[in-house]
């Protein structure tokens, strides 16, 4: 066994058997981990963290060879994201974050990229008037970071690239232009400028991102996609997702 430290992002947690936890964290320097905490249930005062969902904090633990869940000896609090908590919308906000990453990333496969995006959206989330807009680019950037992005630079079928209207192709993951709407007559039309914002945020970082303007066409469009694409790509909506559905509609 050899003896890691890294900075780590709590995804998910669960309890095992009467005193423990097994927690999912999102690590700098290892990617995704499971890590069992042993008797914190009985004595919360073993660590130094309550391991909530998105809470960030600073991790030792044994990685054992050939298994997937490895012994944490050490988590320690550096920031509890208080301020999104004393709001439920930007709280569901954040445990989406987790959800989505916990759902996309491979176990152990190391991405800096992906770590700084869920801390940079988690910092801006603290105070943010614009909620929404984070977890838009936040949606959008782990797409792109995780290798699951939709293609949106040509045509998917035939490469060409689009000067005109186009349509977006769930099962093909991408655009299609006219001469190719055939090849999924589900496709659904999609604005120029929801094409043009999707590049955007693509290739600049969160706070030149977060000056980007969006008219609340493009808005509502880019919303659709993405969720859509998401829950097609996963074969399932999360269940964050619906926790913020239902809350968007009681405001």
């Amino acid at each position: 066994m050899s003896l890691c430290k890294t900075d780590a992002i709590v995804l998910t947690k669960s309890d095992f058997r009467e005193t423990s936890l097994i927690v999912n964290f999102f690590t700098r320097d290892y990617g995704k981990v499971s890590g069992i905490l042993k008797g914190i249930r009985t004595d919360p005062g073993k660590f130094a963290s309550s391991v909530e969902p998105f809470s960030s904090n600073e991790i030792i633990f044994y990685q054992k060879r050939g298994s997937g869940l490895h012994l944490v000896s050490q988590c320690d609090s550096k920031d509890n994201f208080y301020e999104i908590r004393q709001n439920v919308i930007k709280t569901g906000m954040g445990i989406y974050m987790m959800e989505l990453t916990h759902a996309l990333m491979q176990p152990e496969d190391k991405n800096s990229d992906v770590f700084d995006l869920i801390m940079s959206c988690l910092n801006e989330l603290k105070s943010s008037s614009n909620p929404e807009k984070i977890m838009t680019i936040f949606k959008i950037k782990m797409l792109t970071l995780s290798g699951f992005k939709p293609h949106f630079d040509s045509c998917v079928s035939c490469d060409e690239r689009i000067r005109g209207q186009s349509k977006f192709s769930l099962s093909l993951g991408g655009l299609l232009c006219p001469q190719c709407w055939q090849k999924d007559l589900s496709g659904r039309l999609i604005f120029r400028g929801t094409i043009a914002s999707i590049l955007h945020i693509e290739k600049n970082d969160l706070k030149t991102n977060l000056n980007l303007g969006l008219n609340p066409q493009i808005k509502k469009e880019l919303e659709i996609i993405l969720n859509a694409f998401i829950n097609f790509h996963l074969e399932k909506e999360l269940k964050s997702q619906k926790v913020l559905n239902k809350l968007a509609v009681a405001v």
